[in-house]
């Protein structure tokens, strides 16, 4: 893993929210703004001592379909001749740790998606492909989880905004890793225990530099903007009463949360 790496991360202390740097000794405060001009003030902090919260506010949280060669195998779809997407709520994001319930309205299948994300650190407008990586900032882990039936009930017009921007279903975090390769991760995500995805971040049909040259030609992406790469195979549904489930990449940690049904 690279030497430079280094985990931001947004918590709440004594009523105030703030960020810093995780080191071996805590978390390191600093002063200033995350995707602009920032010191550490000195002060450190346990994680004991705080309420860790999504590690940035995006604008908005663009997200894959169809981006990795392994599932668009098993599910015998073409690989796209450019990026599928669509935008997630923001009113979904929760923080790691938190409880996500399913809607009291909704009895349908739900599934988590292991995925990498993408953090966007500076105003990003059609840039190249060779310009991308300047204006990504790091990288998190997102479960972006789905509500099936939603998404399917209707044969006329798939739900994927409604599906997948439920309130809480957008968890990402802990933190945002940066220094990182992301060609050089795994994704994994834990379901009670049992793992159900592994697969390699290097199998996207569009790398993160594609991906994000691709789309600030659609639309601008602002500093804290998320976007979710799309999954691989190994995605299930969630059928216990109470799951856990954890999305694990090496170099960036763990995200984990627990859905009831």
């Amino acid at each position: 893993m690279a030497d430079d790496l280094t985990k931001w991360l947004r918590f709440r202390y004594a009523g105030t929210t703030g960020f810093g740097t995780l080191t071996p000794d805590g978390i390191s405060v600093h002063d200033g703004e995350m995707f602009g001009r920032n010191a550490p003030n000195g002060k450190i902090l346990a994680l004991s001592e705080v309420e860790l919260l999504a590690p940035c506010a995006p604008s908005k949280i663009v997200a894959l379909w169809n981006n990795f060669r392994a599932l668009a195998a098993k599910l015998n779809q073409p690989e796209p001749p450019e990026p599928l997407y669509l935008l997630k709520a923001t009113t979904s994001i929760t923080t790691p740790g938190a409880v996500i319930r399913r809607p009291s309205y909704y009895d349908g299948k739900t599934t988590y998606e292991g995925e990498l994300g993408i953090v966007i650190g500076k105003t990003c407008a059609r840039v190249s492909p060779a310009e991308a990586g300047g204006f990504i900032f790091g990288y998190t882990c997102v479960n972006d989880i789905t509500a099936n039936d939603i998404l399917t009930g209707d044969p006329t017009f798939p739900q994927w905004a409604r599906a997948k921007g439920i309130d809480d279903y957008g968890p990402f975090g802990p933190v945002i890793a940066t220094g990182l390769d992301p060609a050089e991760l795994t994704v994994r995500t834990i379901l009670n225990g049992a793992e159900r995805q592994n697969y390699p971040i290097a199998d996207m049909i569009f790398p993160a530099e594609v991906l994000v040259s691709r789309i600030s030609h659609d639309m601008t992406l602002l500093p804290g903007d998320l976007i979710a790469v799309g999954t691989s195979v190994g995605v299930g549904v969630m059928k216990e009463p109470v799951n856990t489930v954890t999305v694990a990449i090496d170099g960036i940690g763990e995200l984990t949360n627990e859905f009831r049904l």
